[in-house]
């Protein structure tokens, strides 16, 4: 008699539901290693520069630099997305990470890389996530059925928080033994990997925008849409606001380690692997707190928390303080900027998916800019300490003064049926 068939498969509707789909988990697969490249991109770049300089405006401007063209892109990507064949799309923003990678290498292996030329490197490597994001976003939903579009969202935030713990650590290890070189050859490696995976990859014709739409037409007919949704306009000012908000603690991360007893690339790391795996416990749980809250109840009470755990974690004077208050954090980041990507992706049609998407990504990535530029010039004229702690407080502020404006329990309203 032929043995049963025990193959796994993931139970309708489960967190895991989506996994069910090829093309989605070759989807995840590729998204797990662009957010991996990313990560080790970032802490590499982010410790290398306070060897560089001793200026905080500095250290906080590699995250502008990343963040920046993802605001100033993010509408023509979003388009581009909508237009064009999507694999190709895909592999040549893989192939622009890739040789941004290769040159950081050879840059920083024979010792010419200074702090402009880092951050002009750091720009144009956030050039190619601009260009990817939005097609990430916008390609899900043709993936999974719309009861497991939470689900797969869920999905991606963990697996973009895996790389958030997974890659800090690699980047660590590989800084102490092979130096900044180490980490970009890595980085190169494993675009060309992905590169692999897409050139396999057969996603399913776009049903968006028609071949003849031209490119400006597409980003005007985007830009309308959102600007005559109020419930759009609420989410993308929230987002825009908590992004600016926390901005803070990540920008000045690496300088919030050095201060701490014993602090270095160990304690670097560390704190972006425990900021990591609060968010993929609490994205384990989504769905059980979605049950019992609305939106506004969920980022109400993210950004207080965040604001709480920030503050703790600039005043810790040691890992042993430190690690649980930014695990914390990361818990609360993730579950807010989850609420209001879920609102935003239920209130988009699938023909603007991709370009809504990107307006979405040009606030996060605004806030982060102006957020990381802003708190560094602070922490630079004051203190490290006094900018984490400013930020943290007018967070809350700022959500009170702004408690009318609500996205509505209806954002959540067409998941718990």
């Amino acid at each position: 008699m032929a043995a049963p068939n025990r193959r796994w498969r993931p139970v309708p509707g489960s967190a895991f539901a989506p996994l069910s789909q090829p093309a989605y988990r070759v989807l995840l697969l590729v998204w797990l290693t662009a957010n991996l490249t990313m990560w080790m991109n970032d802490v590499a770049s982010a410790w290398l520069m306070t060897s560089l300089t001793d200026s905080a405006f500095m250290v906080a401007m590699v995250q502008s630099a990343v963040t920046l063209p993802l605001f100033l892109l993010g509408l023509p990507s979003g388009a581009l997305a909508d237009m064009v064949d999507r694999r190709r799309y895909l592999a040549l923003t893989h192939v622009w990470v890739g040789g941004i990678a290769i040159a950081l290498a050879a840059l920083s292996f024979t010792s010419k890389l200074t702090a402009p030329l880092l951050l002009a490197c750091s720009f144009a490597n956030g050039i190619g996530m601009a260009m990817r994001w939005p097609l990430f976003a916008a390609i899900a939903p043709d993936l999974v059925p719309r009861d497991d579009l939470p689900a797969a969202l869920a999905l991606n935030g963990i697996a973009a928080n895996m790389a958030r713990l997974v890659g800090p650590i690699i980047a660590g290890a590989l800084l102490a033994n092979a130096g900044s070189p180490g980490v970009y050859v890595i980085n190169a490696a494993l675009s060309l990997v992905a590169l692999g995976l897409i050139l396999r990859w057969q996603p399913p014709a776009k049903s968006s925008v028609e071949p003849s739409e031209r490119f400006v037409a597409a980003m005007r007919a985007g830009l309308q849409y959102v600007s005559r949704s109020a419930r759009l306009r609420i989410v993308l000012f929230r987002i825009f606001l908590f992004f600016l908000q926390t901005a803070a603690l990540m920008a000045l991360l690496p300088l919030v380690a050095l201060r701490l007893d014993g602090g270095g690339p160990g304690a670097f790391t560390s704190m972006l692997a425990a900021l990591a795996a609060g968010a993929v416990v609490i994205a384990f749980n989504l769905n059980r707190l979605r049950r019992h809250a609305g939106c506004d109840t969920m980022v109400g009470a993210g950004i207080c928390v965040h604001a709480a755990a920030s503050i703790c974690t600039a005043l810790a004077p040691n890992m042993w303080l430190a690690a649980p208050a930014i695990a914390v954090a990361g818990m609360a980041w993730f579950a807010t900027a989850n609420s209001l990507t879920v609102a935003m992706q239920l209130a988009l049609p699938d023909w603007v998916r991709a370009r809504g998407m990107s307006i979405y990504l040009m606030a996060v990535m605004g806030g982060s800019a102006a957020g990381a530029a802003l708190w560094g010039y602070l922490a630079t004229i004051s203190s490290v300490q006094a900018s984490v702690l400013t930020a943290a407080v007018l967070g809350p502020m700022a959500l009170l003064l702004t408690r009318r404006h609500r996205v509505g329990e209806h954002g959540f309203s067409s998941l718990r049926h």
